[in-house]
């Protein structure tokens, strides 16, 4: 078997274009990831899916963005709607809620076609965390981010889906959108080692995860993605010997061409690149450039295909009635 090719890519519309089929068909991406624009109903998305997985010539993972609150591509009637996570965490029945909101979204997408979600959100969410954020964090401290984390995941893998811890090894620091600018942390590295890197360290068993675009100033000048000394940081001080992929490589906080942007990850030790947005010469540039994963990285990507499993029998209705119940509650009026 051929290696895969070192990128998770998008696609622009619901059905693909003969040159997005040659493209895949010609550099066999690993994976893949849906937004907005390619989704318009079951039917479309499940062929959308099969088209993929068959111009890439394997099983490829497909991924998506499926939080809740802001953050959820897939909406009514299509999917649940969800409360930002950060609204659950202070709950009383948070690991529950968490539990129940991965397991339920995971069956979701499963009947889709979609087998990956980029969930766990494992930054601590603070009180000057910029707002593309914060309400997407589990809680506002290590603890809680590892309780809720730890159950949101058992509701994925329970549901068969693979779950993508982000943003290595810790963006809740940052008070810069890093979709347009380069958010920055003087935080010293005894407080981080402690707190943020801490997080992600709980869950270094886990098959995939996403690095951060931001500098962590008392570490490297470099933005971690970029960095050979904090992908290092994250394999050997976290732990993470799973498929490193990066967060979207067009996102605005990096400079340089999509091309020479990917090329610094992958030369940093990202195993893999993340390419959203679909344009077709951006892929072409950036698949050129990038190639086939290593023996390294090919190795981390069969371990974790080799993750996948068939969604655990449980009931759905059930949990769809909890899930109800989350809502009704968190909307009653304080009592006088």
């Amino acid at each position: 078997m051929s290696g895969f090719g070192a990128v998770i890519l998008g696609c622009a519309g619901p059905v693909l274009s003969v040159e997005e089929i040659a493209l895949f068909s010609g550099t066999r991406p690993f994976g893949f990831i849906l937004f907005d624009r390619n989704l318009r109903n079951a039917d479309q998305i499940r062929a959308l899916c099969d088209e993929l997985r068959a111009a890439a010539g394997h099983d490829a993972p497909i991924f998506i963005d499926q939080e809740g609150g802001r953050v959820q591509r897939l909406r009514p009637p299509l999917a649940r709607s969800w409360a930002p996570p950060l609204e659950d965490a202070g709950s009383e029945d948070a690991e529950r809620r968490f539990y129940v909101r991965g397991c339920l979204i995971a069956h979701e997408l499963r009947a889709l076609g979609i087998d990956g979600n980029c969930v766990p959100t494992l930054d601590i969410a603070r009180p000057d965390t910029h707002p593309v954020l914060q309400n997407r964090c589990y809680g506002a401290d290590r603890d809680s981010v590892i309780r809720n984390g730890r159950a949101l995941v058992t509701g994925c893998r329970d549901g068969g889906v693979l779950p993508v811890m982000k943003h290595m090894p810790g963006h809740g620091r940052g008070t810069l959108d890093s979709h347009l600018d380069l958010p920055r942390v003087s935080t010293p590295k005894s407080v981080l080692s402690n707190e943020d890197f801490a997080t992600f360290a709980a869950f270094a068993d886990l098959p995939l995860g996403m690095s951060a675009h931001l500098v962590f100033e008392d570490i490297d000048p470099r933005p971690a993605t970029l960095s050979p000394v904090m992908i290092r940081l994250i394999r050997d001080e976290i732990g993470f010997d799973g498929l490193l992929m990066t967060d979207d490589i067009s996102m605005q906080a990096l400079s340089g061409s999509v091309a020479e942007r990917g090329r610094a990850a992958q030369d940093a030790g990202c195993d893999v690149i993340l390419h959203c947005n679909g344009d077709l010469s951006e892929m072409r540039e950036l698949c050129e450039t990038v190639g086939v994963m290593d023996s390294a990285a090919q190795r981390r990507a069969e371990r974790a295909l080799a993750a996948r499993t068939a969604p655990r029998p449980v009931d759905i209705d059930v949990l769809r009635a909890e899930a109800d119940a989350f809502f009704v509650q968190d909307l009653r009026p304080d009592p006088a």
